[in-house]
């Protein structure tokens, strides 16, 4: 005989885990935004508080989305997760000059990666505004390593496809950049 309460209970359960994944989602991707905000203004005590702050959240999201199986399919969870990956990258890439590898899917990962070319491009527009020529030829390299490791994929997923495409608009945008830069004598 089929247990419809026990059945019931199932799906309440998923449904609250559900919940919970939602709304602590909702706060590792606001941590995210901010961190980037704060590597953006330069306000690198802020984001290393924020960073530490972030690695908390994030733990939490992650026994959340190991109550059950398909919490980590989820887009909310997915979606604050790659945040989370581009975030620290760009925290990362802008304090140490490196990328790092993070413990999280590889899917989320290069999801994360290749929405920071898109924060590098803002930064390297800053550095060419304060004459940093440099600074600003060390992330058109940065980026240019990015695309042509990604472009050794076979990527199935439309969603990475298109992502890694727009690595390399913006990278034709951080060429040009350069150009503009040299052409002024700069």
């Amino acid at each position: 005989m089929v247990n419809f309460t026990k059945l019931q209970q199932e799906f309440k359960k998923y449904d609250s885990d559900r919940e919970l994944l939602i709304n602590q989602s909702r706060v590792v991707l606001k941590l995210s935004k901010l961190l980037i905000y704060a590597v953006h203004r330069d306000e690198i005590s802020n984001a290393t508080k924020l960073l530490k702050q972030i690695e908390d959240e994030r733990k939490t999201l992650d026994t959340i989305a190991k109550k059950n199986n398909k919490l980590a399919f989820e887009g909310s969870y997915k979606v604050a997760i790659q945040e989370y990956a581009e975030a620290v990258l760009y925290y990362t890439f802008v304090k140490e000059g490196k990328l790092i590898d993070l413990k999280i899917h590889p899917e989320h990962y290069i999801l994360g990666l290749a929405d920071l070319p898109g924060e590098l491009v803002r930064k390297a527009v800053f550095l060419a505004g304060k004459g940093k020529v440099d600074a600003v030829l060390k992330i058109k390299d940065e980026v240019d390593m990015i695309y042509g490791e990604l472009l050794k994929f076979d990527f199935r997923n439309n969603e990475v496809r298109r992502k890694v495409d727009a690595v390399k608009y913006d990278l034709r945008k951080l060429e040009d950049l350069v150009l503009d830069l040299k052409l002024k004598g700069r």
